[in-house]
């Protein structure tokens, strides 16, 4: 179990740095009050967890250590929940109400169909 700790934590700690690395070139690059940042790690954050999960399900492929590290460390530290949610409450205080409905209704409905691109593109190949 501590093994799969450090292994989950490992990719944890990279997802998160590149979270940072990610949302940092978008606050520096884009002048809007819509979180780009979040919305596009979101988004790509679902697209490999849905082809990570696509390629575990092809058969044994992925190890599962390999597998927890992927998905549960670097997607899981890569997208944010409590981020996306943090920047919908700030529209929703700006008043921002069609940019707030913009930005969670495509934050959901976008992550959605990214896992199902993911597996679906996993599924093809």
């Amino acid at each position: 179990m501590l093994k799969t700790l450090f292994i989950a934590g490992a990719g944890g700690f990279l997802g998160t740095v590149l979270r940072f690395l990610v949302s940092r070139y978008f606050q520096e690059n884009t002048a809007t009050l819509f979180p780009w940042g979040t919305f596009s790690v979101n988004i790509l954050g679902s697209l490999l967890i849905g082809i990570f999960y696509g390629i575990s399900e092809r058969g044994h492929i992925l190890s599962p250590d390999v597998r927890i590290f992927l998905t549960v460390g670097l997607c899981g530290g890569f997208t944010t929940f409590s981020s996306l949610t943090n920047d919908a409450f700030f529209l929703m205080q700006e008043k921002e109400w069609m940019k707030l409905s913009i930005y969670t209704a495509l934050s959901f409905f976008l992550g959605l169909l990214a896992v199902y691109v993911g597996r679906m593109f996993i599924k093809s190949i």
